[in-house]
């Protein structure tokens, strides 16, 4: 066990069953108990994953900081559960050593409350979500997922509904975004990741990643990586519509050279096409819905400094980070181990400067939509690229390891929690 923790762990492991009595995350805090807000203000969230921290900013101009969000106030609580539980101990410690880089991964996504009243984000680390009362700083209600991690997840167009993706079980929750009660559940391929509602928030998408922390990196072993798959439900049943296998697909285009691992998506505004990046491809590719085959592919340039050896590639990702403008004719692209981020046309997929960029690892879009953000895991700060000219306009300095980073809301008088 790493130095730094063993003091802590002795004196908690002595205080377990006082611990055991106080104040769960699991309590839920009523809604209606909650003060409301009428004005709101439109910021980002960026969750910074290795300090357990939620940056407010600005979601246009300057990005400036605007506050901080603790979103692990029970760690102490939620520590003394793993180290007396030798089964989540393992696994606690295997996130740590791979998916983490050597860290503990406390935030991995997080979304707003309708009313702005809370923030509600997964904690791979901790296997849960939690929402977080923004005005406070407490923890209103905690939903533990099955098996041991938590992954991305995905509001619902309405704002009600939160997906959120259990790795480890190839398992996708549906919760209530205001109580955290799960309102239903689905089977998805293996290590499910990325989740998108579509039709309104009739449909939802699940894309599964398969096994990413393995050394069997070379095209020769793709098949060690498991069963991934787009896994389609309908949102009022939770049951399988759909089952889409990027495998038959890219052997169908021409490209068997490429994983069948779909990472981040990006669709257009008819949900016609989505566009999406996939294990260790410096690009992405282009899928129509209604023909159900792939029609484009797009090879962007490598970094020469980039090593080919994909080992070193952060959890087989070459490529983690894609959005699109809200007229559908500019994507934006996160070209994480290459070490830049470049705005593409999608009616040529003509890639426009190659913005240098800190390990970029995700891409979304600005409030008023004329820019790309990007994060900057490698700097820790966060990026504005403008969508018409492709060029940088400006960035932002944030916590320790940047990943995700969502449009959300906040009171408009808010300036962080008046207590931690």
């Amino acid at each position: 066990m790493p130095p730094e923790h063993r003091g802590s762990t002795r004196m908690m492991l002595s205080l377990a069953a006082a611990v055991a009595l106080a104040v769960t995350g699991s309590t839920a805090v009523s809604a209606s108990a909650r003060p409301k807000t009428a004005e709101l203000r439109e910021v980002m969230f960026v969750g910074n994953n290795w300090d357990g921290t939620a940056d407010v900013i600005k979601s246009t101009g300057d990005l400036a900081r605007i506050g901080r969000i603790n979103v692990i106030p029970d760690k102490d609580q939620r520590l003394t559960e793993i180290y007396l539980n030798p089964i989540k101990l393992a696994f606690f410690l295997g996130i740590r050593l791979g998916p983490g880089e050597g860290h503990d991964q406390f935030v991995d996504d997080m979304y707003s409350t309708p009313d702005g009243s809370a923030i509600v984000v997964s904690r791979p680390s901790f296997a849960d979500v939690v929402s977080i009362d923004v005005a406070t700083g407490k923890v209103n209600w905690r939903f533990p997922v099955s098996g041991f991690r938590a992954d991305h997840m995905a509001v619902s167009p309405d704002g009600r509904r939160v997906a959120v993706s259990a790795s480890t079980s190839n398992t996708v929750h549906v919760l209530d975004i205001e109580t955290g009660k799960q309102l239903g559940s689905f089977s998805a391929g293996d290590k499910p990741h990325e989740n998108v509602f579509t039709d309104g928030g009739k449909y939802l998408w699940n894309m599964s990643i398969g096994e990413v922390n393995t050394a069997l990196d070379d095209p020769s072993m793709d098949w060690t990586k498991g069963d991934r798959h787009i896994t389609v439900v309908d949102t009022n049943t939770y049951r399988q519509v759909k089952v889409i296998d990027m495998r038959e697909r890219l052997d169908a285009f021409g490209r068997k050279d490429l994983s069948d691992a779909v990472r981040p998506v990006a669709f257009t505004p008819d949900e016609s096409k989505p566009y999406f990046q996939v294990s260790f491809f410096n690009g992405f590719l282009e899928y129509d819905v209604a023909k159900d085959k792939i029609t484009r592919a797009k090879t962007l340039p490598k970094n020469p400094k980039t090593s080919e050896d994909r080992t070193t590639w952060v959890n087989d990702s070459r490529h983690h980070g894609l959005s699109m403008s809200p007229d559908g004719k500019k994507l934006c692209v996160a070209g994480t181990m290459d070490d830049y981020a470049t705005v593409v046309d999608r009616e040529s997929l003509q890639e426009g400067p190659l913005v240098p960029t800190s390990k970029p690892y995700w891409a979304t879009v600005s409030g008023d939509g004329t820019s790309c953000v990007v994060s900057e895991s490698g700097a820790d700060r966060v990026t504005a690229i403008d969508f018409g000219t492709g060029e940088k306009t400006a960035s932002v300095s944030v916590g320790d390891h940047p990943q995700r980073v969502r449009i959300g809301h906040v009171a408009a008088d808010w300036t962080g929690p008046s207590a931690s």
